[in-house]
C-alpha cells in the first residue's frame, strides 16, 4: 500500500486539480504533527477539511470514529517521510479524503485512515479490531499487502488474491484500494520511471478494470489518464495539446446544449443540461476510432432528471425535435451493465456532417454511474446507510455485484493454486470488459452472467463448477449444440451431465474455454488423474464434425474389466482395452504391446490392429477370462432427427446402466442424424439387450458397434 511519492506534470496537476490538493495536503501535512492534548475530544485541525467533505453526504454522521482514527495513524506513522519529503500521514489523509468526496460512509473512512498502519507500523490488527471494531479490522486486513520475506516473487498475485477474497464479503476493501492507488498513482513522480512503469502496467491490467466493475467511474478515469501518461507519454501529450487548442475556442456544444434545453422547456420537463467532456484518453480513443476529431467529439451532454419515466420523456423529445443517430442509441436503463451502470446513450446530428452524443439519467444514476459501491454505502447494511438494521439483526445483504463477475473469480480462484496461473488468469479475467446473460431451462436455473465470447464450456463450468467435468452434452435454445459454441446474449441453455465420476474432460475442451473458471479445473483435471497420451489404438478418433462432448482421457489406469483379459506371452503386463473399437466378450481380440509395456487389446476385425500388423508389429494371443465382466463399448445410432432424440436416448442408456463417457452428434443429413456414444457397462452381457433399447426410441433406425479410425 505504502507508496513512495512525487507530484505529476503541471498540466495534469492543474487539470485534475492536484495543484488544489498539493496545497490542501501541506497544510493537513502541518497540522498533522500537532495532535491534542489527550482527552480533547475536538477535532484535530488535519482532518477538518475530511469532516466538511463527509458531512457533505453524511450531515449526521458520528466522527469520533474518525477522530481516534487519525490520533493513532498520526501517531503510529509519525518519523515516517514519503519520498516526496512530505509526512507519511498526508498519504492515509489524502486516501480517506477522496473516499469522502466520493460519498463513503464512517466505517470504510476509518479503516482508510489506518489502511497502512498495520502493513507500516507497529500497531497490530488485533489492536485495530480491538479499538474500533471487527468491521474496521476486516477491511483494513484485507488491504494489508503480504510481506515478500514470507511469499517472494508471489506477493504481489497473492496480496491482490487475499485482496479479492475479502472483496467478496465486503466491496469497501476495493473500494479503499482504488483510492490508496489513486492517490499513489498522482503522487507516483519520484520513482524510477522503470518502477513507474510497473506500477501503471499493473494499474492498467488490474486496478482499472476492477474500477470498471465495481462503476466507481471517477477514479477509473483518472487511473486511465495517470496510467496513459505514464506508459504512453507522447501520444498523452498530444492528446492533452488538442484538448487545449480545443478550449481555447467557443465550445460548438454550448449552442446545442442550449437548444437541448429549450426543447426541454416548451416540452415542460424539468431537466439539467450538462457539457460533459471528454477526459484524454477518451479523446485518444475518439481521434483513433473516428480517424479524427469533429468539433462536437470534446465532449457530451448529460441530462439529469429526477424520475425514470423523464429519461424517456426526454429521449423522446430528442429524437422528434433532432435527427437521431439510430446506431448510437443504447437502453442501459431497462438492462442495466453489469457494474451497476444506469443511462440511455443517444446521439443526434448537429450539422457539418458531424453528431452529438448525449447522455440521460436520473440524478440517483448519475451518483451511482460516478461512484459505484462507494455510493452503496455498508454491504452488509439493508439501506446502506448509518444505522444498523433495527432490532439489532444482520439484515441480508444488498451488495448487487456479489453475485456476477465477483462470484465467478472467487469460484476459480480457489482452484488457482499456482500464483502465476491465478496472476495471468486474473489479467486475462479482467480483460472482458463486456458481459452477456444466459438462462437455464428450470425453473431453479438462474441467470448467469458471463463474459462475451464464452462458449456452452464456460457456461456449464459457470453452473456447476467441477461437476461440469461430466458434461456431455448441451442444447442452446432448444437446439443441440456443440460445447464450443459462442453464447449469445439472451440464450437458454441446457447443459446434460452423465452420472458423477463416469465422463471427463478432454484437451479439446481447453480450445472451447474462454474464461479461468472453466479453464483452470480443465487442466487441472488433465494433469491429474485424466492426464496421460495415448499410444496408436489405444485413443483414437477422426473428429466428427459437430462433436459436443470431446474425447474421453486417454490411458486411464487398467480395470478390473481389463483384467478379464489373458494376454499370451505378457501375463505380468497392464492390460487396457483399445478405445478406437471398444472390444467386449465374446468379440475375437488381439494384443499389441505399447507405451510403457502395457497391452493394447484390440478386436481383430479392428482396421488400427490389422494396420499395426501389416506394420510388422508383433500380435499377442489373447482371449477372455470371463464372458460377464464391466465394459466400455462404442455404439452409434442412426435415427431419423427430431426434438428430443438426445433426451430420449440418454434416458434409455441410463435406464440399463450405461454410464455415456463421450457423446458426439454429427449434422444432420437429409433429416438424418449420427449419434456417438462410448458407454460404460456393469455387465458386457447387458450390450444386447440395451442395443435393442436404443433401436426402440422413435425415430432410430438402427445401433450398431463403432470402430473409430486412427487420425
Amino acid at each position: 500500500m505504502s507508496a513512495e511519492a512525487s507530484t505529476p506534470s503541471g498540466d495534469t496537476r492543474e487539470r485534475r486539480g492536484h495543484r488544489r490538493d498539493r496545497l490542501r495536503l501541506r497544510h493537513l501535512g502541518r497540522a498533522a504533527v500537532f495532535r491534542p492534548a489527550v482527552g480533547d475530544r475536538r477535532l484535530p485541525d488535519a482532518i477538518e477539511h475530511l469532516a466538511r467533505a463527509h458531512r457533505v453526504h453524511h450531515p449526521g454522521a458520528d466522527l469520533d470514529a474518525l477522530r481516534r482514527a487519525y490520533l493513532l495513524a498520526e501517531s503510529a506513522h509519525r518519523g515516517q517521510f514519503r519520498k516526496s519529503g512530505e509526512p507519511y500521514i498526508t498519504h492515509p489523509l489524502a486516501v480517506t479524503l477522496i473516499l469522502a468526496e466520493l460519498g463513503a460512509e464512517t466505517t470504510t473512512l476509518t479503516a482508510s485512515l489506518l489502511h497502512d498502519t498495520v502493513e507500516d507500523t507497529e500497531v497490530t490488527l488485533d489492536q485495530v479490531r480491538s479499538d474500533f471494531g471487527d468491521e474496521v479490522g476486516h477491511l483494513v486486513d484485507g488491504v494489508t499487502k503480504l510481506e515478500k520475506v514470507d511469499y517472494g516473487a508471489a506477493a504481489e498475485p497473492e496480496t491482490f488474491r487475499k485482496m479479492l477474497v475479502a472483496t467478496g464479503s465486503d466491496v469497501r476493501v476495493m473500494s479503499i484500494k482504488l483510492a490508496d492507488r489513486l492517490h499513489n498513482m498522482r503522487t507516483l513522480g519520484v520513482m524510477r520511471p522503470e518502477k513507474q512503469a510497473r506500477i501503471a502496467r499493473v494499474t492498467r491490467d488490474v486496478l482499472i478494470p476492477l474500477a470498471e466493475r465495481l462503476g466507481v467511474q471517477t477514479l477509473k478515469t483518472e487511473l486511465e489518464d495517470l496510467v496513459f501518461a505514464v506508459l504512453h507519454p507522447e501520444e498523452h501529450a498530444r492528446a492533452e495539446e488538442l484538448i487545449r487548442a480545443h478550449r481555447r475556442e467557443a465550445d460548438p456544444l454550448a449552442e446545442v446544449a442550449e437548444s437541448v434545453r429549450q426543447v426541454l422547456r416548451d416540452a415542460g420537463i424539468a431537466a439539467e443540461v450538462h457539457i460533459r467532456p471528454r477526459h484524454v484518453l477518451s479523446v485518444h480513443r475518439v481521434r483513433h476510432k473516428r480517424g479524427g476529431l469533429g468539433p462536437y467529439d470534446y465532449g457530451r451532454l448529460l441530462i439529469l432528471v429526477t424520475e425514470d419515466a423523464d429519461c424517456y420523456a426526454v429521449l423522446g423529445e430528442l429524437h422528434t425535435c433532432f435527427t437521431p443517430v439510430v446506431s448510437e442509441f443504447k437502453d442501459f436503463i431497462a438492462a442495466p451493465k453489469f457494474n451497476l451502470y444506469q443511462s440511455l446513450h443517444t446521439a443526434f446530428a448537429a450539422g457539418s456532417g458531424q453528431f452529438a452524443e448525449v447522455l440521460v439519467r436520473t440524478h440517483t444514476m448519475h451518483r451511482v454511474a460516478e461512484t459505484g459501491v462507494v455510493a452503496l454505502g455498508d454491504p452488509h447494511r439493508a439501506d446502506g446507510g448509518e444505522q444498523a438494521a433495527p432490532g439489532g439483526e444482520e439484515p441480508e445483504r444488498a451488495d448487487p455485484t456479489r453475485p456476477g463477475w465477483l462470484s465467478r473469480l472467487l469460484d476459480w480462484q480457489r482452484q488457482a493454486t499456482d500464483p502465476d496461473t491465478f496472476w495471468t488468469a486474473l489479467r486475462d479475467e479482467l480483460a472482458k470488459d463486456r458481459e452477456i446473460t444466459v438462462f437455464g431451462e428450470g425453473a431453479a436455473d438462474g441467470p448467469l452472467q458471463l463474459p462475451v465470447g464464452a462458449t456452452c464450456v464456460d457456461a456449464a463450468y459457470a453452473r456447476h463448477g467441477q461437476a461440469a467435468h461430466a458434461c456431455i452434452g448441451v442444447r442452446v435454445n432448444g437446439r443441440l449444440a456443440t460445447l464450443g459454441a459462442v453464447l449469445r446474449d439472451g440464450d437458454t441453455v441446457q447443459l446434460l451431465l452423465a452420472p458423477d465420476g463416469s465422463s471427463g474432460p478432454s484437451p479439446e475442451w481447453l480450445d472451447y474455454a474462454t474464461t479461468p473458471a472453466a479453464r483452470i479445473p480443465i487442466r487441472t483435471w488433465l494433469e491429474g488423474e485424466g492426464a496421460g497420451g495415448a499410444e496408436p489404438g489405444e485413443e483414437s478418433g477422426h473428429g466428427q464434425a459437430a462433436a459436443f462432448a470431446p474425447d474421453a482421457p486417454a490411458a486411464p489406469a487398467p480395470t478390473p474389466g481389463e483384467a478379464a483379459v489373458s494376454v499370451a506371452g505378457a501375463e505380468s503386463a497392464p492390460v487396457r482395452l483399445a478405445r478406437c473399437c471398444t472390444p467386449v466378450p465374446p468379440d475375437p481380440v488381439v494384443g499389441f504391446t505399447v507405451r510403457g509395456g502395457a497391452v493394447a487389446v484390440h478386436r481383430e476385425s479392428c482396421p488400427d490392429a490389422l494396420g499395426m500388423a501389416a506394420a510388422g508389429r508383433p500380435a499377442l494371443s489373447a482371449s477372455w477370462r470371463s464372458g460377464s465382466i464391466g465394459c466400455r463399448v462404442t455404439l452409434q445410432a442412426e435415427a431419423l432427427g427430431r426434438p428430443e432424440l438426445l433426451a430420449d436416448l440418454t434416458e434409455a442408456l441410463a435406464q440399463h446402466g450405461a454410464a455415456v463417457l463421450h457423446a458426439e452428434v454429427e449434422p444432420p443429413r437429409e433429416h438424418r442424424v449420427r449419434h456417438t456414444y462410448t458407454l460404460r457397462l456393469p455387465d458386457s452381457a447387458g450390450l444386447p439387450r440395451l442395443m435393442r433399447a436404443m433401436r426402440r426410441v422413435p425415430g432410430v433406425y438402427d445401433v450398431t458397434r463403432a470402430v473409430r479410425l486412427q487420425s
